[in-house]
């Protein structure tokens, strides 16, 4: 259902509403006022019967029952009836069309019910001559009224009902007409233009629409942008190893000499694992970036001991002694991917970066609120200057080797703000020093 047709709905309902409980309210107004304006007619009828009977101006004295004249109304004759009893239960006169059967029994207002028609009754007794003056109308004559009068409020909703509806239909368009404005840009747009939306005189209740949409529209860029870089550095640092990759086998062929298919054979198993390091970061950083990754418990020392393991290939080839500790550290509650792709990156470029026969120390220890993992290895280290580009994806430091992808510290980075971490550089007494403060307990993401 459109917005336009539903704020119709809503609007020629509550108007209906609306009107219908106004028509309830003065029918209910009207039939007491009806009510009390007839009861005092009925009275003064009743009280002037027996005047003018206490004057002898209506004999009611011996013979046949007397008849009443009643005043008549052009559009409710025959409204008023009227009885004149003696006290001993004799009918002693009544007016043209009053019911054969004694319209009351009591003195003063009563309700009676005569050949099944309801009658409002006012009895007065004239003690001086002995009788009981009844004046009483149908009550069907008093509904009558009230009737025409709430069917004088209701016609004219009748009729007016069809127009006001138009005026509500064509007032709701124009109300709508500037989210109307806007998705008409928006369908016009070419699906690659992400530009923000010019600003116009919207009125307040677009204004923050707008404002999603551009910032919606600036993510969008900025995703796209990013899986553009993505996609081309990640094909220039894949070309590289496969072209030599490419060459070392042709040298390999033609070598005609142990020595040098040796070293050609070499070469190529350093291309596959750089290329198989590439791959394994690249699929690190999509499963950070896109992959829903619940929180588990994690013991730290076998979570290191498990990271020591996967990276025992790499320090014995780069001969890097690898040490890890766990100092009464508590249990973490984060994704595994997340955590595993950290530490392997950061663990990875300290033994890629760590002199032959150094040693790569990773660390697990309690601090306030947390955990803190720390890896400390005794290459260069980072350059000062480099600290504030180095985590940015295939970007490369001053004292970068020619081997490194410039995507493991990135890697790192996302990872950590995904888990609530942070991520902090120092320096090592010899070498460089990179921790990761953890939330420890359930509350972490």
């Amino acid at each position: 259902m459109s917005i336009r047709l539903r704020l119709f709905l809503i609007l020629t309902l509550a108007t209906s509403a609306i009107w219908l409980s106004a028509a309830l309210w003065i029918n209910g107004s009207t039939r007491a006022q009806v009510e009390r304006v007839l009861d005092a007619r009925l009275a003064e009828a009743a009280n002037m019967v027996s005047s003018l009977i206490s004057d002898q101006r209506i004999a009611v004295a011996g013979g046949p029952p007397a008849t009443i004249s009643m005043p008549a109304d052009p559009d409710y004759s025959r409204q008023l009836s009227c009885q004149i009893w003696s006290l001993r239960g004799d009918l002693v006169g009544a007016s043209s069309g009053a019911p054969g059967a004694q319209l009351a029994v009591e003195e003063g207002f009563s309700t009676t019910m005569i050949d099944g028609v309801p009658w409002r009754v006012y009895a007065v007794h004239n003690d001086a001559l002995g009788v009981r003056v009844m004046v009483g109308d149908r009550m069907q004559v008093r509904d009558r009224l009230v009737s025409g009068v709430v069917a004088g409020l209701l016609w004219p909703l009748a009729v007016i009902f069809p127009a006001l509806a138009v005026l509500i239909w064509i007032s709701v368009g124009r109300g709508l007409a500037p989210l109307a404005q806007l998705e008409a840009a928006l369908r016009a747009r070419n699906p690659d233009d992400l530009q923000p939306l010019p600003d116009t005189r919207d009125p307040r209740e677009i204004r923050p629409v707008r404002r999603a949409l551009n910032s919606l529209f600036g993510r969008l860029d900025q995703v796209r942008r990013t899986e553009r870089d993505f996609t081309a550095f990640a094909a220039h640092e894949l070309k590289t190893p496969l072209a030599g990759l490419r060459m070392q086998a042709q040298i390999a062929q033609r070598a005609t000499d142990p020595a040098t298919r040796d070293r050609a054979l070499a070469a190529i198993a350093t291309s596959v694992d750089r290329s198989d390091r590439m791959v394994r970061q690249l699929l690190d950083l999509a499963a950070i970036d896109h992959e829903a990754t619940p929180a588990e418990n994690l013991d730290p020392a076998t979570l290191l001991a498990e990271i020591a393991q996967g990276a025992d290939m790499q320090a014995v080839g780069a001969r890097v002694h690898l040490l890890t500790r766990a100092e009464d550290a508590p249990v973490l509650h984060a994704p595994r991917v997340l955590i595993q792709s950290a530490l392997r990156n950061l663990v990875e470029n300290a033994i890629q970066h760590s002199p032959c026969g150094g040693t790569v120390t990773v660390t697990a220890s309690t601090r306030s609120g947390g955990l803190r993992f720390t890896v400390t290895d005794q290459g260069q280290g980072i350059a000062p200057e480099d600290h504030a580009r180095v985590t940015e994806r295939f970007w490369r430091g001053t004292r970068t080797s020619a081997q490194g992808s410039g995507l493991g510290l990135s890697i790192t980075a996302a990872a950590v703000t995904r888990m609530g971490g942070s991520l902090h550089f120092g320096q090592a007494r010899k070498g460089q020093s990179i921790w990761i403060d953890l939330p420890s307990g359930p509350s972490a993401p």
